[in-house]
């Protein structure tokens, strides 16, 4: 049996790195202790789901926040008795610990994996557009959908209601925004991003050199953001909603409906919502390739090739340890694999659309059900899922 590799620069890599750092102190997001016992833990761990998946065992879920119910309970404690309102997106962060976008109630969470803890790190748990300049905690934010991490352990995070990005200084807790103009429209191309108009933005994603991508859903668009320049600019899509074709151009190209984001090396994988699909775009080279989906909308496919299957309105995407690609199938209320060595498609977590509602915790991820899960993030020791309409966060391992 192989055990994957780490790719130097990769996702992975980071991540791996991140919990070299901080897996041994959770008390708080900022402490920093015992890298190389860390670091032995994340490795053993990428090798157990490895050998995990090998083996052909069956992979258990189970709730890790939130209690089912969406009302505000409070901003700290313990995660299992805390009420967290439409989880979306989910992200380990520098610390190690798993980060959590809170729609219903517009805030962002950290949760301890070890300690078990949880507390709030952005938002004041009221709608709006208010705080730049000041504490995250007191911002007002509008339905935070999806939460990314740069080099210096920044925190950037995409509101879909306010159509911009914020970011929250590591080092000071101050919140400002970086791309958005706050009214929703299209605009701003070859401008300063916090001029821009989006409208409706719902994922982000960054490369290795601090550079964002946005998923500008509702213009059909893919935007960045230099990092150095701060100009923004459409590397995908025209605002046409039309299915792409494999090989073209992304620039100026019909891209419908680019709802999720994720980054490794020169690759951005995308999950297209009404496109029922997803697709690879060389970010050197600026083309896109079709990796999955027919484009049509359904729950088939399962056992064979992954670009005949159908999806319905897929929301999330990530990387994991052994290359494959994890897509949150959402009105599936599904997780699918894509075994990008042998093109192959699985369900590896909930059972189809048919199986909506919130049972099997302690039991194979495959029986369990799901309600509208959003967000997906692919740990070296588990998969987090957002599971909003649940108002819980489940990990399957």
């Amino acid at each position: 049996m192989r055990i994957p590799n780490l790719v130097p620069g990769s996702a992975w890599d980071r991540t791996t790195a991140r919990l070299r750092l901080a897996r041994c102190n959770e008390a708080e997001p900022r402490g920093i202790a015992c890298p190389g016992r860390a670091w032995a833990r994340g490795t053993f761990a990428v090798a157990f789901v490895a050998l995990f998946a090998a083996c052909g065992l069956a992979q258990t879920i189970e709730t890790i926040a939130g209690t089912g119910k969406p009302e505000i309970n409070g901003s700290a404690g313990a995660a299992l008795h805390t009420n967290i309102g439409e989880p979306f997106g989910v992200e380990i962060g520098p610390d190690g610990g798993l980060y959590v976008c809170e729609v219903r109630n517009h805030r962002i969470w950290r949760l301890g994996l070890n300690s078990g803890q949880a507390k709030v790190v952005a938002g004041s748990g009221k709608a709006g557009y208010a705080g730049d300049g000041g504490k995250a905690t007191e911002a007002l934010l509008n339905e935070p959908y999806e939460v990314r991490f740069d080099k210096a352990g920044n925190m950037l995070f995409v509101e879909m209601k306010n159509h911009l990005v914020r970011k929250v200084d590591a080092k000071t807790g101050l919140i400002s925004t970086v791309a958005g103009s706050g009214k929703p429209g299209f605009g701003g191309d070859g401008g300063p991003a916090t001029k821009a108009q989006m409208s409706t933005p719902h994922s982000i994603a960054l490369d290795n050199l601090d550079n964002l991508y946005i998923a500008d859903i509702a213009n059909h668009r893919i935007r960045k953001v230099d990092a150095k320049t701060g100009v923004i600019e459409s590397i995908a899509g025209n605002g046409e909603k039309k299915l792409p074709e494999h090989g073209q151009t992304a620039k100026g190209k019909p891209l419908l409906g680019p709802r999720a984001l994720f980054i490794q090396g020169s690759d951005m994988w995308i999950a297209l919502r009404e496109g029922h699909s997803v697709w690879k775009l060389d970010l050197k080279v600026g083309t896109l390739a079709h990796i999955a989906g027919s484009g049509k909308k359904g729950f088939t496919g399962d056992g064979a090739a992954a670009k005949a299957a159908t999806f319905d309105g897929p929301k999330g995407i990530a990387l994991g340890p052994d290359g494959s690609v994890y897509v949150m199938d959402t009105e599936n209320n599904a997780v699918r694999k894509i075994d990008l060595k042998s093109g192959l498609i699985s369900t590896i977590a909930g059972s189809g659309p048919q199986a909506k509602g919130s049972g099997g915790d302690g039991g194979p991820a495959t029986k369990a059900h799901m309600d509208r899960p959003h967000g997906i993030c692919v740990g070296p020791d588990a998969i987090y899922i957002g599971d909003t309409n649940n108002h819980r966060v489940r990990r399957v391992k």
